[in-house]
């Protein structure tokens, strides 16, 4: 069928589907419900955000663009720069080091904490304060507000006494003891929508919203948790989740038990059935067949849009496509999206051997040395040949005629006699007034090299503002994509944060170091050890990272890469940054080339 007989077939359905969800409505109650956005740590704890940053996301949601979005954290909180959440995938992204988290939308009682404003948080070892989980936080709430003296997190799968006369929380094992606090912040967004009816009358405790929403964004979503395989077991959550059928058997997690639910106030589970219930971000509540497990192999596949954009077939047509094969019973068969693999499978000591060809393993730097000697004025005569007859041009770097004076009229640039005013460089040719030269080298880094502003031929050494940190190579057992015939080069980068330098944009300010340390990988054949050397030059004399404004997350005063690309994807190469990619090791030897990266003194 083609594209326009299809959409009003589809726009013909949707209708059909409005006009049943209008008579049932008379089974619907309007609800309201705290919305509490989260993301997965590495220990399976569902983090909550902000109230801001849930509200920036509800907001962006309600005027997002119909064909998805995302949502930039950092402009809300700047801790967050380098996140951004992407609302096709339910997916938080760290532009940094590619690291791709669960998110998800949980539903609360408004008169719970998180509707009331009310933060629950503990100090930590660092002296700061961090939020409880958000069902912890609820239960500490409840207790708090019924003035119980005490709360005991057992129940909950956490060792802790809560004290409220003293705000501290002990841990039963160890005594160790904690300050709390309770603190008046901006309530959680709430929404509003429809609620089915229970059996037994009444509003349901799940407080979820069940109310049919056909905005593509729900649609997109659908398409993509129908991808996963199945339902995710619900353990009572208020939240996007996929609750199975009894036949269907639920992925080992850790239950809840009953005192656990009533605890927390969760709602309780629905019975099952031969049709489960599937909650989307917007509320969307979509009754899905389950009576026959077996997927017809002649159904064609509907592909769905994948975190790196590639797909034949726009995310929204084949989220309403899958909607409707659901709909009318039909089996449904969604294609599955890349996996995004970061890092190797886990390495033993043992395994990690020495890069052939290399008699060490780390590299270190420290804070740039003062430099003495000569000065800015002979360093730059070191690369100028005299020019008797200035050509009738401009400078371009003041822009003024060079057969005049320099249009350089600042500090640190003393008087030249007209024979010296105008200069070539030695190598490739190009002309300037001294004095500009010389005022160009003083806003660097004075390390005694030279750079054409027209041409970029370094003369000299070139050496960047690399904070201190420490360089690790070493050979892993593993084969990245595209070089099968030899094992992996593995190199680690870890800078601290610290303070700028006389060298850095802002001399004495604070500069934040995100995402150390940073794995990099390299195949280990003979032209990928020869990147590896050239860029242990590069290391030592400061170029593989600078301090300055992130591109990508637009936050100043923190390291960045400088110019020397590097691949931080093992196994898969989502996001541009990983393998395979057949010419990386030739771009990367070409923009070490470009910094007078050269030669090897190893």
């Amino acid at each position: 069928m083609k594209n326009r007989d299809f959409v009003p077939k589809v726009l013909e359905c949707v209708d059909a589907e409005d006009r049943i969800n209008r008579a049932n409505s008379n089974n619907m109650l309007l609800a309201s419900a705290v919305v509490v956005w989260e993301w997965l740590n590495e220990h399976g704890r569902w983090r909550p955000y902000s109230p801001a940053v849930s509200h920036q996301i509800e907001a962006a949601i309600r005027s997002s663009d119909p064909r998805g979005g995302s949502v930039v954290l950092g402009q809300v909180d700047s801790r967050l720069s380098p996140y951004i959440i992407d609302l096709q995938s339910m997916h938080q992204f760290r532009q940094d080091t590619g690291t791709i988290r669960p998110v998800r939308r949980s539903f609360y009682d408004p008169a719970s904490g998180p509707g009331q404003g009310w933060q629950w948080e503990w100090e930590n070892d660092a002296g700061t304060w961090t939020p409880y989980d958000m069902e912890v936080a609820i239960a500490i709430e409840s207790a708090h507000s019924r003035q119980q003296p005490c709360l005991d997190l057992t129940p909950l799968g956490f060792c802790y006494l809560i004290d409220f006369q003293n705000m501290t929380q002990v841990n039963r094992q160890s005594q160790r003891c904690r300050r709390i606090q309770r603190r008046a912040d901006m309530a959680y967004p709430i929404v509003s929508g429809p609620l089915p009816v229970p059996k037994g009358g009444g509003v349901g405790a799940s407080g979820g919203l069940t109310g049919p929403c056909s905005c593509q964004q729900c649609m997109l979503v659908l398409s993509v948790k129908a991808n996963t395989g199945g339902g995710i077991q619900t353990l009572g959550r208020r939240s996007l989740t996929m609750q199975r059928p009894k036949n269907s058997a639920p992925p080992p997690s850790k239950s809840l038990s009953p005192s656990k639910s009533a605890t927390l106030g969760r709602g309780q589970q629905q019975n099952a059935n031969s049709s489960y219930y599937q909650t989307l971000p917007h509320g969307l509540a979509i009754s899905k067949n389950t009576a026959s497990q077996r997927v017809n192999a002649h159904v064609p596949t509907v592909p769905v849009k994948n975190l790196n954009g590639s797909s034949p077939v726009h995310p929204a047509l084949a989220g309403i496509t899958g909607i409707l094969m659901s709909a009318a019973a039909l089996p449904v068969c969604l294609t599955r999206p890349p996996k995004l693999v970061l890092h190797p499978p886990p390495v033993s000591k043992s395994d990690v051997k020495p890069v052939p060809g290399f008699g060490h393993c780390c590299r270190k730097t420290t804070k740039k040395q003062a430099r003495k000697g000569k000065t800015p004025e002979e360093v730059v005569k070191k690369y100028l040949q005299k020019v008797k007859s200035p050509p009738e041009e401009d400078c371009t770097i003041c822009m003024e005629p060079l057969g005049g004076p320099s249009g350089y009229k600042g500090p640190g640039v003393g008087p030249v006699s007209r024979a010296e005013s105008v200069g070539r460089l030695a190598q490739c040719g190009h002309q300037y007034h001294f004095q500009c030269l010389v005022a160009m080298y003083n806003n660097g880094n004075k390390d005694g090299s030279l750079q054409c502003p027209t041409c970029k031929t370094i003369y000299g050494v070139k050496t960047g503002n690399q904070p201190a940190g420490k360089m690790e190579y070493h050979v892993i057992p593993h084969s990245l994509p595209g070089h099968p015939d030899c094992k992996t080069i593995r190199i680690i980068y870890n800078i601290p944060p610290g303070i700028q330098g006389p060298e850095h944009p802002n001399p004495g300010k604070p500069f934040t170091a995100r995402g150390f340390p940073r794995h990099c990988y390299l195949p280990d054949s003979e032209k990928g050890r020869k990147v590896l050397r050239l860029l242990l030059v590069a290391w030592d004399r400061r170029l593989i990272f600078s301090v300055g404004t992130s591109s990508t997350t637009g936050e100043s005063d923190t390291v960045i890469w400088n110019e020397v690309h590097h691949k931080t994807e093992f196994g898969s190469n989502l996001t541009g940054h990983g393998f395979p990619d057949p010419g990386h090791l030739d771009n990367v030897l070409e923009e070490l080339r470009a910094q007078a990266v050269r030669v090897n003194p190893y």
